[in-house]
């Protein structure tokens, strides 16, 4: 697509993105190491604190999040010189996108003509809109007076696009054969986007966890503390996507001037220039993290034979510390949440309130909508085969993009009027929040629907009729609703809450910078002398204003929800907005693997064992 760019990555600019990359994980893995620690250390300090029973309602369900695979025909613009050009393309169900020449090629397993994780993508069905975004990527100076060349491949009317734009990667331009099919591919591939981008954050793994801490750390200490969207992706991805914003500003000032053409043309250039260069720092990332995981392995082990057996001294000590600091910054920093944070809080939580009660709203409906459906069908149809496909449509309902998308609106719809919100305080991470928001939506879901599935082969047997089958899912019925509403109303408050620790922390800490580094002057001897590497200076004062931070949120939600009990204990608290109780897929993520998918020549577990034939009807 497009010109290339008249400067090429030579060795010497892949040495230098190598230094690049190399300086990166040298500033960086010293905070991952620590925040490692720091993780064991809250997940052993968590194990050992007395625990009151679950009060989860509703089953979890057992199978890792996944994209229903997608597949047909589309054209692309493509090649050198570029053309539209037919392509079978196959969205996989870990969310990787590929394309093949012919839909044979597929079927015979050969190997596609391109492919591409949808990490960080975005997509437009809008041919102005996307003509107006390459407009601005290379705006014209008043002082060019280059004739702009005429792109009829792009120019020309699109009935049925589908543009693919990523702020590093090489765009990808397709084309649908009618507007059904463009938002089938709409809404199958922003489920893809979604399932690449919230891999870290819906890991249980204390690597995960310290991972995203510790980016958010070394970006801290290079003077960025708003929130923003650069943890979506893989470890790798995201340290490329750090690095990759890092480099943009001189990116722009040294190449931008020689790239030849005008208009679009340079923004193809520049385009596959970024792509370049994106592909160089990912190769660097990655094979960093892979030299890496050797040490991270053997230091986990070596943190949990050392921090258990000393966990309780070392928790007295942290308390001690925190005790100490905490007379020295309580002050000022009420005073600073008072002045800046207070007046915005209660409309802050107001939004993230609405917003989450109308996801929520949608995922009951929906959830009933095809509970109703199955007892409508059990009392209608004597086929047996027949309702075992009406059970498990059911079972699908959380991977049923154009389903779900009545609940994931809900949460697109709040983006704009949210980020005005927060803009003040430097979070720019609202796509995040709202990929969260959906994440929740269709887990809740999946929960409900293992549920009743679960409940459901329980009570019905085949010395049942069709009424009394049908009375008995009933009560299933409900009993699924009561559960749904319990567990959802405590992921609300969780969600929330998580998410204004994201918003407000940050801004806060930026606001304490230079006062708190006098205040923990004082106690580096102290911490040092305990000589854990799971306490820190800089974490222990974390905690603190965290802490501080959490009493003012639980205050606006007790207010908000009407509820008398929001108290949460800080380490209860502090977990990352997704961070529900949850299967551990890093492992899986990071294979690039998932479960089967429907066509995909995998079998497909379902929820829970389907019914024997003729169990549910006479």
């Amino acid at each position: 697509m497009g010109g290339r760019p008249s400067s090429p990555l030579d060795k010497r600019q892949q040495q230098h993105l190598r230094g690049q990359v190399d300086a990166l994980l040298r500033n960086f893995l010293p905070c991952y190491r620590g925040q490692l620690a720091a993780s064991v250390l809250r997940q052993i300090s968590r194990e050992l604190e007395p625990r009151e029973p679950a009060g989860c309602q509703l089953m979890r369900s057992k199978k890792l999040p996944r994209v229903r695979e997608h597949r047909g025909h589309l054209t692309q613009l493509g090649g050198h010189p570029p053309r539209w050009q037919p392509i079978f393309c196959v969205l996989r169900g870990d969310g990787r996108l590929e394309w093949f020449s012919l839909r044979e090629e597929y079927e015979n397993g050969g190997h596609p003509l391109g492919s591409m994780t949808l990490t960080g993508y975005t997509v437009l069905t809008s041919q102005r809109e996307y003509l107006h975004l390459l407009d601005t990527l290379c705006p014209v100076s008043s002082g060019d007076h280059t004739q702009e060349e005429p792109d009829p491949l792009l120019e020309m009317p699109v009935t049925f696009p589908l543009f693919l734009q990523h702020p590093f990667r090489r765009h990808l331009c397709f084309s649908a054969a009618s507007r059904e099919a463009q938002r089938a591919w709409r809404l199958a591939l922003q489920g893809g986007i979604r399932l690449r981008g919230t891999v870290l954050q819906r890991s249980k793994a204390p690597a995960a966890r310290a991972f995203l801490d510790a980016v958010r750390l070394y970006r801290q200490h290079q003077g960025h503390f708003g929130g923003d969207d650069v943890t979506l992706g893989s470890d790798a991805e995201v340290l490329t996507g750090v690095l990759m914003r890092e480099l943009l500003p001189a990116l722009r000032a040294q190449t931008l001037p020689g790239l030849r053409g005008a208009g679009r043309h340079r923004a193809w250039a520049w385009i596959e220039l970024l792509d370049a260069v994106h592909a160089a720092v990912l190769a660097g990332a990655s094979a960093g993290l892979r030299a890496f995981q050797p040490e991270k392995d053997e230091l986990l082990t070596v943190l949990e034979k050392t921090i258990r057996p000393d966990v309780d001294q070392i928790l007295r000590q942290r308390e001690r510390l925190a005790g100490r600091l905490r007379v020295q910054v309580q002050g000022p920093l009420e005073s600073c949440l008072c002045r800046k944070v207070d007046t915005q809080l209660s409309l802050v939580t107001q939004k993230l309130l609405s917003t989450m009660e109308a996801v929520l709203s949608a995922v009951q409906t929906l959830l009933a909508q095809g509970m109703d459906r199955l007892s409508r069908h059990l009392r209608g149809s004597s086929s047996g085969t027949w309702l075992r496909k009406e059970v498990y449509s059911f079972g699908e309902m959380p991977w049923d993009p154009e389903l779900m998308q009545t609940c994931y609106r809900e949460a697109e719809r709040s983006q704009g009027r949210l980020g005005q919100l927060v803009v003040p305080f430097g979070f720019s991470g609202t796509r995040s929040l709202m990929f969260g928001a959906q994440d929740l939506a269709q887990q809740l879901m999946a929960d409900s629907v293992a549920t009743f599935l679960q409940l459901a082969d329980e009570c019905l047997t085949t010395a049942l009729n069709c009424t009394q089958a049908a009375q008995q899912l009933e009560k299933v019925r409900g009993r699924v609703l009561k559960k749904f509403q319990s567990d959802s109303s405590s992921a609300q408050r969780e969600f929330i809450r998580g998410w204004l620790l994201c918003i407000f922390l940050p801004f806060v800490l930026s606001q304490r910078e230079w006062s708190c580094k006098v205040d923990l002057l004082e106690l580096e001897g102290d911490v040092l002398a305990v000589g854990s590497p799971a306490l820190t200076l800089e974490g222990i004062y974390e905690d603190i204003v965290q802490g501080v931070l959490l009493q003012r949120i639980n205050g606006e939600l007790k207010k908000a929800l009407r509820v008398s009990d929001v108290s949460c204990t800080l380490d209860g608290c502090s977990a990352a907005p997704w961070d529900q109780t949850g299967v551990d897929e890093e492992a899986e993520a990071q294979k690039g693997t998932c479960p089967g998918q429907p066509g995909s020549g995998a079998e497909v577990q379902p929820f829970c064992p389907l019914p024997p034939p003729r169990t549910f009807c006479s």
